[in-house]
Order: C-alpha cells, then structure tokens, then sequence
C-alpha cells in the first residue's frame, strides 16, 4: 500500500535537499539513483530556471543540472557545492542533481510579458550535455521553450551528445541567434586522460563541431582552461590548434587556468596525489587565483601565433579577468565570461 501513496510523488527542493545533506550528509540520499556510470542523480524540483548574474557578458544563465560526470579536476564550479554544504572533491563528479521540472519553469519564465529575450548562457556551471542529458533530456525541452519565445542563446559543452539537437539549434539561429562552443581544451590524449577522465575524446568533439557547423550553426571552440605543465607545451597547443581549424571551426578562444576556493583544493590534492613533483611549482605559479600576468602574456602569444599559423579565426580579444571583477555565482567564470556571445 505504500507504493500506492508514493505514486507522483514531487521530488524536494534543492533548499530541502541542501538542509538535508547539511545535517545528515550526502549518504542520506536515498532516494538518489545510481547509474550504470556509478554516479548517483538526485531529482529535485527548482522554483526558477532563468538565473540572474551581474558582471559577465550576459545577464541571465540556465543551469539544468548541478555536479557533472565529467570529472574535470580543474573545474571551476566544482567550488559551487559548497552551496549544497557537498565538497568540491568526488561530491561534485558522483552526486547530480536533476531539476526535473527545470524546463516547464523556464517555459513559464519567457512567457511573462516582463521577459525581453536577452542573451541566455546555457552551460556555464554545469554541462548540459553530460551523459545523464540522454535520459532526461531537459536540455532539449529547453531549447525548445527558447525557440518559442524567440530568445538568443550561447552554449558552452563537452558533449557531443550536442548534435542530436541540431534541428533546434539551426532553427533557434534562424528566430533568434544561437552561438555554440565545444570545450577542447587539448587533444593530447596523455593530458585528456589526465585532467578529463569523463569526457569524450577530443576529436569526437570537434567532429561536433564539423556536423553543426554543416547544419548551419555558429560553432567553435573553447581551448580552455590551457593547463600550465599538462597543455602548455608548444607541441600539444599546436596540435590542437591544428586539429581545430582542420574540423572548420567558426573560431576559437583560449584562456588560461585559475583556481578560486574549492576548485583549488581540490586541484592541489589531485596534484598532490598524481603529480606531487609540480606541486612546488604550482604553488608558486598561483600565488593567488591566476596566474601572473607575464606569464599569461607568454602564453596568450603563443596561441596566437599558433591561430595565425592555422588561420583559425578568434573569437574575440581575450580580456584581463582580475580576481575580484566576477561576482562568486554559479557563472562566474572568465573563460566564459572573456568572449563574446
């Protein structure tokens, strides 16, 4: 009989969950669901799609998962669990929430009189497209409210699941505008194994890129973060760089690496663990969140002598994030945040 009363339960919110976790912790999740790729997905309902932002290129993002698969260590919203009282650590990469009703929020939000279709990143704390976006599709049911409302949209991802919605990609460019970036931040495949161990391989993501830029989409890469000691090398950058113009990417930014807060915690213990030999280095070179300006220079030109090399054009002059320019929201991230959408 049980059962019988649990029909169309509604999942609990993100504040009830965060209470939860916060007196009870992550294993209270009981009702989370465990998938074939081990990670656990909570459902949970949110009372807002459209997430305000001050200080980026863009006013407004959509996030409609939190935590991600991928397992990049060197993510900078893995600092963004602590919002959820979870670390930064293997919380970020195991345990996902699912805002199941995201897309009917987000419906009724653009259907307000009050919206002015303004650009919308959709992305920019967690990938829309990580692996669980197969079965939920929540990503698709939100391009589908955006084309309704007629509104512009960036997206940034790792995954080339991004071609399935190639339908509604081309068409939210035709009603509106629809700018897609894939993250390739190198296609060495040493460095890929390395710092994204979720991922898809880089050459399928810029076959990504090749199909939607066929279907009449404006598409390019993000070679970003570029990792000092794992990407910085002139070969690896080359190599990438190549591999992008030859899969006719529309352009190209680059930034390099920071670490604020959890995200830095949780890349010096990976350090620490797999590569204590740079830690000394590492510590040195991030003083505080970035890098030093000379040494960024050093690399910036570089990559740009690599994009003239290989005529692959920029997407925009890369602008000096300081540390305290980005509000501490859950898309405040320069290598977003330094191009235009």
């Amino acid at each position: 009989m049980d059962a019988l009363f649990d029909l169309g339960r509604k999942p609990p919110t993100t504040r009830a969950i965060a209470l939860q976790v916060r007196e009870h912790g992550p294993e209270s999740l009981d009702e989370a669901q465990r998938r074939a790729d081990e990670a656990r997905y909570q459902e949970v309902t949110c009372r807002s799609a459209l997430n305000a932002v001050q200080g980026m290129p863009f006013n407004w993002t959509l996030n409609p998962y939190r935590g991600c698969t991928h397992g990049c260590d060197y993510c900078f919203a893995r600092r963004y669990q602590t919002q959820f009282e979870l670390g930064p650590g293997d919380d970020f990469s195991s345990l996902i929430f699912v805002k199941v009703n995201f897309a009917d929020v987000l419906r009724r939000e653009l259907d307000k009189p009050s919206w002015t279709r303004e650009q919308v990143a959709l992305g920019t704390a967690t990938d829309p497209y990580q692996p669980i976006e197969g079965h939920y599709k929540l990503t698709r049911r939100s391009l589908e409210a955006l084309i309704a409302a007629r509104t512009p949209v960036g997206i940034v991802t790792k995954g080339p699941m991004i071609v399935r919605d190639a339908d509604l990609l081309a068409e939210l460019s035709r009603v509106a505008s629809c700018t897609v970036y894939l993250s390739v931040p190198t296609v060495d495949e040493e460095a890929w194994r390395v710092l994204e161990p979720g991922t898809a391989h880089p050459l399928q993501r810029l076959r990504a890129v090749r199909k939607l830029r066929d279907a009449g989409i404006n598409a390019g890469v993000l070679m970003a973060p570029v990792v000092p000691g794992f990407t910085t090398q002139t070969s690896r950058l080359d190599a990438t760089i190549k591999a992008v113009a030859e899969h006719g990417a529309a352009f190209m930014g680059a930034n390099v690496l920071y670490l604020k807060g959890g995200t830095r915690d949780h890349f010096m213990g990976f350090l620490a663990h797999a590569f204590p030999h740079m830690v000394e280095s590492y510590e040195r070179l991030y003083a505080g969140a970035y890098a030093p300006p000379e040494y960024v220079g050093t690399v910036r030109a570089l990559i740009d002598m690599l994009q003239e090399r290989h005529k692959v054009k920029q997407r925009a002059r890369r602008v000096t994030v300081q540390e305290n320019d980005a509000p501490d929201q859950e898309s405040s991230a320069p290598e977003q945040g330094a191009f235009r959408w």
